[in-house]
């Protein structure tokens, strides 16, 4: 049976995956539009990192003709081509698209491109399978791993060949060789054979996170010992194939206080709650209270003038709620324009709309209190304003984490997403499922690729899933706020 390079990677982290690719793709978890950005993402370097190599020729994918890319790539080899993109090859029963290939004297250089800021173990598996059949056709040289430099600052003109890192992996993939025929073989006679028995296990998530774990976690409940919070996932596992996997299983079990108050939690079904805890933290708010999200992009490609690949991360909208004294609650926000630095008009925005006066609340403060510190160096004018910010901040995730309340459908995360539809799960005014956007990563990768729609009424469409989107995060932080004001007086598990 036929291998290409993703399946034998996909088969080195778990058989029963490639099994169910070759034989059961109908129960694959299908792409998620997540996925699809981080793909579209790592296109985008790699056809930059042929900008590295200029000259040459690519293969047009076309999966229905896999043997017409071989011939075309064989016609270039011949034609004295000396960079080739996507250079397909077949040997062995593999199949092959090398992403760069770059004649080098009388052999053949191999460029593997990653839109990682290094080189991970997985990535010389990838290389070593291309060296395994590209050395039945053509003579290497050597092998590569083309990866981001998080390290390059922008200045306003890209320059690829500081974006792009290039890594010699030759010695790491030569070790490997010797291996891939016994790794073949056993792939070739497991797919030959019925649905492998293979137990669930850290290779799930490691390296790369697999499309049909709903398929093979069908039968773990929820909550399970997989929900405990912060257990190592080795020691789950552990736990897991001893046979205690519910809650109930791990009673006896060596427990963290927050993993026992999980426990406890969920077999009383009811929530814990320590009313005097709850009081004084809600007391300790000033009004009018200011309940701020921001939403911030960072990206392998920078656009804006000291962004460094990965690690900056650039502000490009909040919302702000501000509950006052009398119970009225403001709603006031931002949303930059895509095609330009959104840092100098965020700030300003910013200073004007927090009130001068009252608490700032923040779900995990951190991240906002570090945007305002990177803001405020960037902003002489309102530098003083956006640094005495940070003095007024209150952490609404703390009365979770520092356990003042928890509720069972919390099953051990403390992010807004477990919290609000615990504390309120029949609003649907409060449901993010409800949106177009749902999570912050999705909203990050949506703006970040804004600019590139062409059609100005689908951009306005993105606009206003962005607004609604941050806007909920920080209404729901309101209806948390009153929540646990309210429940400073009532029942629940004594603390």
């Amino acid at each position: 049976m036929q291998l290409s390079k993703s399946q034998y990677v996909r088969g080195l982290q778990c058989h029963k995956a490639l099994w169910l690719y070759k034989h059961k793709r109908e129960v694959i978890t299908p792409t998620s539009p997540r996925q699809e950005f981080i793909f579209a993402g790592g296109h985008r370097i790699g056809k930059l990192a042929q900008e590295l190599f200029p000259g040459g020729t690519e293969i047009e994918h076309d999966p229905k003709n896999f043997d017409g890319m071989i011939e075309k790539t064989r016609a270039l080899i011949d034609q004295g081509a000396n960079v080739i993109y996507e250079a397909t090859f077949k040997s062995r029963n593999v199949f092959i698209m090398a992403d760069i290939l770059v004649r080098n004297g009388g052999a053949w250089d191999l460029y593997e491109v990653k839109a990682s800021t290094g080189v991970k173990p997985q990535h010389k598996p990838d290389a070593a399978i291309q060296w395994y059949v590209i050395q039945d056709h053509l003579p290497l040289g050597k092998a590569h791993i083309v990866h981001v430099n998080n390290d390059y600052e922008f200045n306003g003109e890209l320059d690829i060949s500081q974006l792009l890192a290039i890594e010699d992996i030759t010695d790491e993939v030569l070790e490997l060789l010797p291996g891939l025929d016994q790794n073949l073989d056993s792939m070739s006679d497991m797919l030959s054979q019925n649905e492998p028995d293979i137990p669930i296990g850290p290779q799930c998530a490691d390296p790369y996170e697999c499309d049909f774990k709903a398929y093979c976690w069908r039968d773990v409940p929820s909550p399970s010992v997989f929900n405990l919070y912060r257990m190592d996932k080795h020691r789950k596992f552990e736990l897991y194939h001893a046979g205690k996997i519910s809650y109930a299983d791990v009673c006896g079990e060596k427990l963290s206080k927050t993993q026992a108050l999980q426990v406890d939690s969920a077999l009383a079904g009811e929530a814990y709650i320590d009313r005097e805890a709850i009081r004084e933290f809600v007391d300790s708010a000033v009004y009018p209270i200011n309940f701020l999200d921001f939403e911030t992009f960072n990206s392998a490609i920078p656009k804006f003038p000291g962004q460094k690949p990965y690690r900056t991360a650039i502000p490009f909208q909040y919302s702000l709620h501000i509950l006052h004294a009398d119970g009225e609650i403001e709603h006031r926000e931002f949303l930059a324009d895509e095609h330009r630095d959104p840092r100098a008009e965020i700030a300003q925005k910013l200073a004007g709309d927090i009130t001068a006066e009252g608490s700032i609340v923040a779900f995990s403060q951190s991240t906002e209190k570090s945007i305002i510190r990177r803001l405020a160096t960037e902003s002489a004018e309102h530098e003083q304003t956006l640094i005495a910010m940070n003095d007024r901040f209150i952490d609404l995730l703390t009365p979770f984490q520092q356990l003042m309340y928890y509720h069972p459908d919390f099953n051990g995360s403390f992010s807004i997403k477990s919290v609000l539809p615990a504390l309120f799960p029949n609003d649907a005014a409060l449901n993010y499922k409800g949106l177009d956007i749902q999570a912050g990563d999705m909203a990050s990768m949506i703006y970040a690729d804004l600019d590139r729609i062409d059609d100005e009424s689908e951009r306005q469409k993105v606009r206003e899933a962005l607004l609604e989107y941050c806007k909920l995060d920080t209404y729901a932080m309101v209806m948390i706020w009153q929540e646990l004001r309210n429940t400073a007086g009532t029942s629940g598990l004594s603390p």
